[in-house]
């Protein structure tokens, strides 16, 4: 039966009359609210052979330090550059040292389809995938011509590729070298307040003018170095690493026997061991 859908796939694709199926769409909290758009069997079949196709063309001209959805990279990785950036800009925390935080707002539902597809035809010339390209992205939008489904693998190749835009300018227009960037959420690391005051100016221009998104206003932040830095589920301090408040009390809400050895291996990369202890005894209160 598997077999029979895989050539009856490879039938479609071949003769060109392959789309894309409707989406199922579900909701989930991780911890906000998030709507999942779930693609059928054979669309995930097919998303996942055009990810493998489009991953190594695209992924040799991404930066260094962006860290989502890359292999050997992920949430770990950019925590502990973080740290080292934030090493290097305060000589060992012994000098003061500055952090801008951005996010994106409504990221995935604002990436504008012809911009996307313009960025890629920049590296695929092949007509017939760029043909099947194209159905994947306009598969899907929250308005008219915008818009991508969280949950596809296509989709994570396809916002690395949209925001690598903002890193290039970013590395090579203010030439800064502490960045980093997962996914919508990015972080510079120096030594001025106040450059990194007049360059949020210089990337929410960057963003609305280039790529059509938007800094989210609340999401703007600039703060000593040595106050923390919150990201992604850490807090880089002065010589070590903590798990973020929010994140410790929803491990201890939601840990049971099963997840146990996860939330184990999370907390092994931080300065976590009263956590973890913590966390153990939560579960044998539950046996």
């Amino acid at each position: 039966m598997l077999e029979d859908n895989l050539f009856a796939l490879h039938e479609m694709v071949t003769q060109r009359i392959w789309k894309p199926e409707p989406y199922v769409s579900f909701f989930v909290r991780d911890p906000k609210l998030r709507r999942i758009h779930k693609a059928s069997v054979g669309n995930r079949v097919f998303f996942q052979a055009l990810y493998r196709k489009l991953y190594p063309v695209f992924d040799t001209s991404f930066i260094h330090d962006s860290y989502s959805s890359r292999g050997e990279k992920g949430t770990h990785a950019a925590v502990f550059r973080l740290e080292a950036f934030a090493r290097k800009v305060t000589c060992n925390f012994s000098h003061r040292g500055y952090v801008l935080k951005c996010d994106i707002r409504k990221f995935f539902d604002s990436i504008h389809h012809d911009v996307l597809l313009r960025l890629i035809r920049r590296r695929i010339h092949d007509e017939d995938l760029l043909e099947l390209i194209e159905k994947v992205v306009r598969s899907f939008e929250t308005t008219p011509g915008k818009g991508l489904p969280l949950g596809n693998v296509t989709s994570q190749l396809f916002s690395n590729i949209y925001l690598n835009e903002l890193d290039q300018f970013i590395k090579h227009g203010p030439k800064q070298k502490y960045y980093i960037r997962y996914c919508d959420d990015f972080v510079i690391l120096g030594r001025d307040e106040g450059e990194l005051q007049t360059l949020v100016l210089r990337i929410a221009s960057f963003l609305e003018s280039k790529l059509a998104l938007v800094l989210h206003p609340q999401k703007i932040e600039i703060r000593k170095i040595s106050q923390g830095v919150d990201f992604l589920g850490y807090v880089v301090l002065p010589h070590r690493i903590v798990l973020r408040m929010k994140t410790k009390h929803r491990m201890l809400r939601r840990v049971n026997e099963k997840n146990l050895s996860s939330y184990l291996g999370l907390l092994s990369h931080c300065s976590g061991k009263k956590i973890a202890e913590e966390v153990r005894k939560a579960v044998l209160r539950f046996q």
